[in-house]
C-alpha cells in the first residue's frame, strides 16, 4: 500500500458529543421516560440450580398499582428451527432471559412485574409464589466434568472432533487446532516448560447498568429504547425470544455508559416488551448493580495447561495448550476465540490447541474485550517468559526470534499480510521504561498479545447540507469515540474540517443494517462504508461542478474541498468550494446523498507488547504497579487520542483482572461480592500514568490502513503483571487474582 498523505486522519479534534456528555444533557438508558410509563421489577432465583415445580403469579396482581405480571410460560416455546437461528441459539437465549422449567444460576429471572411505582413493582414481585426442587450446584470446571457431575442440560450433546462425550455431559463443544508432530517437537526440544493456570470469572465493570424503556402500540408495533452496543442485534434477538415480527420492532440506542462486550446481548428487553403488551402502557426496567453482577454476562473462568519446548538457540519448537472455559448456564464460552489467539503471535512447527466449552451453574458469560484471548495469554506468555529465563535470554529477544511476520500462517488458518508485531517488540525494547532502574522487591514483566479483529456487515449514509457541511449516519453506538473517527473519515474524503461533519447514531429504521459495535470492527468496517459513501459524494460534487461549468466530468478534479479544472478543461473558470456547489443543489440536480454497504473479512490482526514494573510489599503482599507501558500496532490511528485511550483502558482493566478482580461464590453458588465495594476494580489512585506508543503498519485490507484497536490492549496485561510479580518475588503465580493473601503466602513459602 502506497503511503497516503492525510490531512484529517491522525488529527485530534474535540469529540462531537463531548459537550452533551460533560454537561449531563446526554440521555443514557435510564434517562428515558414516557407519559403513563410503568416501572418494572424482576423476580430472580434464590438458587443456583433448581427445577421450577410451580409458579403462582396471581398474588402480585392483588398489590395496589400492579398492572401486569409475567413468567416464562407467557413466552413462545423456543425451538432450534427456522430463520431466527441466525441470531444465535434461540432456546438458550430465551431461557436465559427468563427461566422456564429450571433455574441455572442465582439471579436467573423467573418472573417480572410492571406497576405504577417501582416500590409497587418490587412488592408485587415479592408476592409471587415459586416452588423449587433444589438441585446440586456445579460451580467449577472440575465439578462440571467429573464422572458423577450433576448434568445441567439433559439434551446437551457435545459438538466437535472426536473424542467427545457421547452420554449427557456438561461439555458443550470441543475445538481442536493442530499442526506438525507434537511428540516429535518435544523430543527435538532442549528445554520443555509445562504449567497449569487458572483465572476466575470477572465482570466487564461498565458504569451504566442495563436499562430499557418499551412502548407497544395497538397495531403490534414495538419501540425499544435501550443502552446497547448493537440496536440491530437487540431487534433480532428480541424478535427471536418474543415471536414478534422483526419488522414491527424499532430499536433506538441511547448513549452507552460502557459495554466492553457486555452489552452485545439482551436481558431486559423481551420482559419489558411482554409487560408493555399486557398492560397497554410503556414499561421501564432498570437493573440494580447487584442484578448486573448476578444476572448478566461476565467472562469465563478458565483452566489452561501450557507445555512448550524450545531449542538452545531460543527457537520455539513445540507447544501444547489445553483450555477449559466456563460458559456459565448455557453453552457459548469464548474458548474458540481463545484457541485462535493462544499461539498466534509465534511460529511453531508443531502445535496442538485443544479447547473445551463447559457449562456451570453461574451466569451465562458474555463477551469481554478480546473474549477468550487474555485467559489464553495468561498461560502462554508466562511460559514464554519462563523459557527465556531457562535459556538465559532477554524476554523480548526471545519473542523477536519467534515473532510471526508477513506470510507466516496463523494456527487457525489464514496467512498474515502486513502486520506490526515485531515493530511493537522493538519499540518496547527501546522504550526508556524497559531500561529504568529497579529497586529492592521490584520486578519488570513483558507480555505480548494478539486479537484477530472482526469484519462483519456495516452501512453508512452521508448527505450534504446546503451550507456545505455534511451529516454521516451509521448504526453503530459510540463507545470509544467512533463519532469523531467517522467525522474525520468524511472530512478526509470531502476536504473539509472534522468540525464541519455531524456524525449521527441512527436507530434501526433510520440507519441501514449494521452489526454491533464490538470486535474492534467499527473504525475498520463501518469506516469502509463511510469512505465509500463519501467518495460517492465527491463524485456527485464533481458532476455538479461540471454542470455549472459546462464541461465533462473528467474535466473536474477534487482538491482540498474544491472542484478545480483538470484534464484540459477551461482554465478561466474559478474553483468552486463545497459550500458554493451545495448552495446550488436545487439547480444542478437536487439533494446530494450517498449510501454504502460493506461486508469485509476479518480486520487486519492486531498485536501489542506491554511492559510492567511492580513493587511487592514483603509484609502485606500488596502489589503496586510503578510503571506501565503499552505498545500497539493500530495500522493507522484515525484519532490518536482515542486510540491511546483504548490502549490505556484495556491495560487498566487487565491490571485489575490480574491483581484484584474475581467473582466469589459460596458453596451454594451465590455471588458474595455483587457490588463495586467488594468487587475490587482499580481506581485512578491504584494506577500509574499508562504510557502509550502507537505503531502504524498499514493494514492492506483498509483504504486508510486501519486495524481494530479496542480488543488487543486487554490481552497482555494478565501475564505482563504476573511476569513482573515473578521477577520481583522469584515466585511464579499461576492463579488469578494475584491478591495480597496469595502473594504473602508465596513469600512465606506456604
Amino acid at each position: 500500500m502506497s503511503e497516503r498523505k492525510f490531512k484529517q486522519v491522525g488529527t485530534r479534534p474535540i469529540r462531537h458529543d463531548g459537550l452533551e456528555k460533560v454537561t449531563g444533557r446526554a440521555n443514557f438508558g435510564a434517562d428515558y421516560s414516557l407519559p403513563g410509563m410503568l416501572q418494572g421489577a424482576v423476580l430472580r432465583s434464590p438458587h443456583a440450580h433448581a427445577k421450577i415445580v410451580s409458579i403462582d403469579t396471581s398474588p402480585a396482581l392483588e398489590v395496589e398499582g400492579v398492572k401486569a405480571v409475567i413468567s416464562g410460560r407467557d413466552f413462545p416455546i423456543p425451538t432450534r428451527e427456522g430463520d431466527r437461528q441466525q441470531y444465535g441459539d434461540v432456546p438458550d437465549l430465551a431461557n436465559n432471559v427468563i427461566a422456564r422449567d429450571k433455574v441455572l444460576y442465582h439471579g436467573h429471572a423467573v418472573a417480572a412485574v410492571a406497576a405504577t411505582t417501582i416500590e409497587a413493582a418490587q412488592r408485587g414481585a415479592e408476592k409471587i409464589r415459586v416452588e423449587y426442587e433444589v438441585l446440586p450446584p456445579v460451580l467449577d470446571i472440575e465439578s462440571a466434568i467429573a464422572p458423577d457431575a450433576a448434568i445441567l442440560h439433559d439434551d446437551l450433546v457435545c459438538q466437535g472432533p472426536a473424542p467427545v462425550p457421547s452420554s449427557p455431559t456438561n461439555v458443550a463443544r470441543r475445538t481442536l487446532l493442530s499442526g506438525g508432530d507434537i511428540e516429535q517437537g518435544f523430543a527435538d526440544s532442549d528445554v520443555v516448560v509445562e504449567r497449569e493456570f487458572t483465572t476466575p470469572m470477572v465482570h466487564q465493570g461498565y458504569i451504566e447498568p442495563h436499562a430499557t424503556v418499551v412502548e407497544t402500540l395497538e397495531n403490534g408495533n414495538v419501540t425499544i429504547w435501550c443502552c446497547t452496543q448493537g440496536p440491530f442485534a437487540v431487534r433480532g434477538l428480541t424478535a427471536s425470544v418474543t415471536g414478534i415480527e422483526l419488522s414491527k420492532i424499532k430499536v433506538i440506542p441511547s448513549e452507552i455508559g460502557g459495554g466492553f462486550g457486555g452489552k452485545t446481548t439482551i436481558y431486559l428487553e423481551p420482559l419489558a416488551v411482554e409487560l408493555s403488551r399486557r398492560s397497554g402502557r410503556p414499561v421501564k426496567l432498570v437493573m440494580s448493580r447487584e442484578e448486573v453482577f448476578r444476572a448478566t454476562g461476565p467472562t469465563s473462568a478458565g483452566r489452561v495447561r501450557v507445555k512448550m519446548g524450545a531449542r538452545k538457540d531460543g527457537r520455539l519448537v513445540a507447544a501444547e495448550v489445553v483450555m477449559y472455559y466456563e460458559a456459565g448456564a448455557f453453552p457459548g464460552s469464548p474458548v474458540g476465540a481463545g484457541c485462535m489467539c493462544a499461539l498466534s503471535a509465534y511460529c511453531f512447527d508443531h502445535f496442538v490447541i485443544d479447547g473445551y466449552d463447559v457449562v456451570t451453574t453461574k451466569p451465562r458469560v458474555a463477551a469481554y474485550r478480546a473474549p477468550g484471548a487474555p485467559i489464553a495469554a495468561f498461560g502462554v506468555e508466562q511460559v514464554v517468559d519462563e523459557v527465556a529465563e531457562r535459556l538465559g535470554l532477554d524476554p523480548i529477544e526471545l519473542r523477536l526470534l519467534n515473532a510471526v511476520q508477513e506470510n507466516d500462517v496463523a494456527p487457525y488458518g489464514p496467512k498474515y499480510q502486513a502486520i506490526g508485531f515485531r515493530e511493537t517488540l522493538e519499540e518496547a525494547r527501546k522504550h526508556p521504561n524497559y531500561s529504568a532502574t529497579l529497586g529492592p522487591n521490584q520486578g519488570r514483566g513483558v507480555a505480548s498479545g494478539f486479537w484477530f479483529n472482526a469484519g462483519l456487515q456495516s452501512s453508512a449514509s452521508v448527505h450534504m447540507n446546503e451550507d456545505g457541511t455534511a451529516i454521516v449516519t451509521t448504526g453503530n453506538p459510540d463507545i470509544g469515540g467512533s463519532r469523531a473517527a467517522q467525522a474525520i473519515m468524511v472530512a478526509e474524503e470531502l476536504g473539509i474540517g472534522a468540525e464541519q461533519v455531524v456524525p449521527l447514531v441512527g436507530d434501526t429504521e433510520s440507519a441501514g443494517y449494521t452489526d454491533l459495535t464490538g470486535g474492534s470492527r467499527t473504525a475498520y468496517a463501518t469506516g469502509m462504508a463511510i469512505i465509500e459513501a463519501s467518495q460517492d459524494i465527491v463524485r456527485q460534487l464533481r458532476e455538479r461542478a461540471a454542470k455549472i461549468w459546462g464541461v465533462e466530468l473528467d474535466g473536474v478534479a477534487w482538491e482540498d474541498g474544491r472542484a478545480v479544472p483538470s484534464n484540459g478543461a477551461a482554465s478561466d473558470v474559478e474553483p468552486l468550494n463545497l459550500a458554493e456547489i451545495a448552495a446550488q443543489m436545487g439547480a444542478t440536480g437536487g439533494p446530494i446523498v450517498a449510501q454504502a454497504a460493506v461486508s469485509p473479512p476479518m480486520a487486519g490482526p492486531g498485536f501489542a507488547t506491554h511492559l510492567c514494573d511492580v513493587e511487592v510489599d514483603q509484609e502485606t503482599g500488596k502489589v503496586t504497579v510503578l510503571r506501565y507501558t503499552t505498545v500497539q500496532d493500530a495500522g493507522k490511528a484515525v484519532h490518536p487520542s482515542y486510540v491511546e485511550g483504548q490502549m490505556q483502558g484495556g491495560a487498566a482493566q487487565g491490571i485489575g483482572w490480574a491483581l484484584n478482580e474475581e467473582y466469589i461464590f459460596d458453596e451454594n453458588g451465590v455471588v458474595e461480592n455483587p457490588g463495586f465495594l467488594d468487587y475490587r476494580m482499580p481506581v485512578a489512585s491504584d494506577l500509574p500514568m499508562i504510557d502509550t506508543v502507537i505503531v502504524e503498519v498499514a493494514n492492506p485490507l483498509h483504504p486508510y490502513g486501519v486495524r481494530g484497536v479496542g480488543e488487543t490492549p486487554i490481552v497482555p496485561p494478565l501475564a505482563c503483571v504476573a511476569n513482573a510479580v515473578a521477577a520481583a518475588t522469584g515466585k511464579r503465580f499461576t492463579d488469578l487474582p494475584i491478591s495480597p493473601p496469595r502473594v504473602l503466602a508465596a513469600i512465606d513459602g506456604d
